[in-house]
């Protein structure tokens, strides 16, 4: 992997875990909407009434129960996504080093499968069964590497690769939808000039459009996702089988809940990651130059 590698791994983890820390109180309301069943179960009436029943028993902090599930894996869920991308990349530019929309869709989809295997499913399958925990009335769960060393101890290391299959189709549409309008989006840009680069406040947009266009195409498989890798995960044989039930006893529509939280989080969330990817790279890009100056003087 060359320096520009090195950087974007670097710079995608920064980003990641700075997302993190803005957007995990979404990512928490998200994952209790769809946690929550109909009938004796159900505890939440929707997004605000989430927010006010946890605030009122847990305080504000309440809201970023699991956070640190998502934040340590974030940082290198969004590390491999961009330094994949970018190794894939480097093999499907044009002399321009300009990448196609179809490329990049490649580009994305080969991220998704890369991220999801390494990081993404056993990090989002402890994050769910930690908010998951939260629900019961005595939570067994006492932190990440508790719940870890747990799940591994009773399920086998199987325990924390719960909803592989549904994380893989996620995280492969996410990227296959995100990156390609970002990339057309700075092609367009640059027009015939390589070196031209869109405005932060541009890229921030575009960022938070193709984060909402990828959660508008595949919400219902998320929902499938958390489903698979909560504490009752056991009743489903697979996703197959875990669409016909929540279809047969809550209805098709229940595959969409927690859409509002999830396209609030993810907008914002692609915007931020974007935006500060690059803010992050140029940084690197200037301290480098910094150096070889330096360099050249002494």
């Amino acid at each position: 992997m060359g320096d520009k590698g090195w950087k974007s791994v670097l710079c995608g983890g920064m980003a990641g875990g700075t997302d993190v820390l803005i957007t995990f109180p979404t990512e928490y309301i998200k994952t209790q909407l769809q946690l929550d069943e109909k009938g004796d179960k159900k505890k939440y009436s929707g997004v605000i009434d989430c927010f006010r029943k946890t605030t009122k028993q847990y305080g504000v902090l309440g809201l970023y129960r699991g956070m640190s599930t998502l934040l340590y894996g974030s940082m290198p869920k969004t590390a491999v996504c961009f330094g994949s991308f970018e190794f894939f990349k480097s093999h499907l530019v044009d002399e321009k080093k300009s990448l196609s929309t179809f490329n990049s869709f490649l580009c994305g989809l080969g991220s998704g499968i890369v991220e999801s295997i390494l990081v993404t499913t056993p990090m989002e399958t402890l994050k769910v069964k930690l908010i998951n925990d939260r629900r019961s009335e005595k939570p067994k769960f006492h932190g990440m590497f508790h719940a870890a060393r747990l799940i591994i101890k009773t399920e086998g290391f199987h325990g924390i690769y719960m909803g592989l299959t549904p994380t893989l189709l996620r995280q492969c549409s996410n990227h296959a939808i995100r990156f390609p309008i970002m990339e057309t989006f700075k092609n367009f840009y640059k027009g015939d000039d390589p070196t031209r680069k869109p405005p932060k406040w541009m890229i921030a947009m575009v960022g938070f459009m193709a984060g909402g266009t990828a959660v508008l195409a595949n919400t219902p498989v998320d929902t499938l996702k958390t489903r698979m890798q909560g504490l009752e995960a056991s009743k489903y044989k697979n996703i197959f089988d875990c669409i016909l039930k929540i279809s047969r006893n809550e209805g098709v529509l229940a595959l969409y809940k927690g859409m509002v939280p999830r396209l609030i989080r993810l907008s914002l969330q692609a915007s931020v990651i974007f935006t500060l990817y690059d803010v992050y790279m140029e940084a690197f890009d200037a301290l480098e130059e910094m150096l070889k100056g330096n360099r050249g003087k002494s």
